[in-house]
């Protein structure tokens, strides 16, 4: 087990030694089908990790999981998440989650390579644009992209819908409410198609991966990649960079100014269980939601801390400042295939890596998708909600 949990859990034993828990860890991707089947078999964890948004959503609908206001409301919670986080954490008016970890997208470049050609971090699409162009001028490719397991996309489409149509508009797209062949769809992949047509990705993006991407901007090959925070740990982990003296970071540059700014990224939550030890569990999330085993959590996983009792100097100075970026932002959306329901998402995760091998056919793929007969299936509601 990595990525923080057991940093964690350790943290939690060390405390109750007569009791201690003992986590189990899956692969990703069979996790994924795996506990909709420990669920649906009635058999499933205490509790578990998963990813708030539509796939929590989706369990909340099956009626596979218990509410935790009790927790919510014993531990004070509401006073050390912000009303942001409390959002991700509640449907259809319960909390249901608890917020562990959280993951921001924005582009990580190369800081030697910009010094290098006087260009600074782009803070809106002109200033953008005129890095790209700088860059492939000077031979270097401008952005790196490993779309090879298809959600690192997802980015590049989230962030040019929001930015150029907002993030009320995604938000009724991701729920089925508006067509994948609305305008502003179509407008947000005419500015991608415009970035690959310019030459300003590097060529066969569906061939690498994130960590592959990351690389070429390692080595200078690339200026910058869109890429959530995990890169971090690749980058000084594994290549021995340093943040803020080889690399460094920006947001996603404004493209219209009347909207309002949203962060994206993906929050890890623990969920219950219908069927389980309830009176054990709320005992251990309650524990879970204070700030050492947080800040465990996020020394293993180097994520942040949802909660704002996890103070500003825990982290690198890069990171303070990734930090102050999220909490200054008024608005935060889940990634892509977090957003939307899993069905949705595959088919646009899809989508999007057939869009990248052939840009023009934009408008036919998003004609496709919006014939989709997913999009018209209702996700199943649960009948009474149940209770701590």
């Amino acid at each position: 087990m990595s990525g923080g949990i057991n940093e964690m859990m350790q943290a939690y034993n060390k405390l109750h030694d007569k009791a201690p828990v003992r986590a189990t860890g899956f692969e990703h991707e069979s996790f994924k089908v795996g506990i909709n089947v420990m669920l649906d078999s009635g058999h499933p964890p205490d509790m578990f990790s998963y990813w708030a948004g539509a796939r929590t959503e989706t369990l909340v609908n099956l009626n596979y999981l218990t509410p935790i206001d009790q927790v919510w409301l014993e531990a004070g919670l509401d006073s050390i998440f912000s009303p942001t986080v409390q959002k991700a954490c509640t449907y259809h008016g319960h909390k249901y989650a608890l917020p562990l970890t959280q993951h921001y997208a924005a582009f990580f470049y190369n800081k030697k390579l910009f010094e290098q050609h006087a260009l600074k971090p782009p803070t809106d699409w002109k200033s953008f644009l005129i890095a790209c162009e700088t860059l492939k001028q000077a031979g270097v490719t401008p952005i790196a992209l490993g779309s090879r397991d298809k959600w690192p996309a997802q980015f590049w489409f989230d962030y040019l819908l929001l930015r150029t149509a907002g993030p009320a508009f995604r938000d009724k797209l991701m729920k089925g409410d508006k067509p994948y062949d609305d305008p502003r769809v179509i407008e947000a992949f005419a500015m991608w198609k415009g970035l690959l047509d310019s030459g300003y990705f590097n060529q066969m993006p569906n061939l690498l991966d994130w960590a592959e991407a990351a690389k070429l901007v390692h080595s200078g090959q690339a200026g910058m990649t869109l890429m959530g925070t995990w890169i971090i740990g690749l980058f000084e982990n594994q290549l021995h960079w340093k943040q803020e003296e080889d690399y460094d970071f920006f947001r996603f540059p404004i493209i219209n100014k009347s909207l309002p700014l949203t962060a994206l990224g993906s929050m890890d939550v623990v969920l219950v269980p219908r069927h389980g030890r309830h009176s054990e569990v709320n005992k251990i999330l309650a524990y879970l939601s204070k700030p050492e085993p947080q800040m465990a959590m996020s020394r293993g996983s180097g994520a942040f801390s949802p909660s704002s009792a996890v103070t500003l100097d825990f982290y690198p100075p890069m990171q303070q400042r990734i930090l102050k970026t999220i909490r200054s932002t008024p608005n935060w959306a889940s990634n892509y295939d977090l957003s939307t329901r899993p069905c949705i998402a595959r088919q646009g995760l899809d989508m999007m890596a057939r869009f990248i091998d052939s840009p023009d056919t934009y408008k036919t793929l998003l004609q496709q998708l919006a014939k989709d007969t997913c999009l018209s299936i209702s996700p199943p509601r649960s009948s009474q909600v149940p209770h701590d």
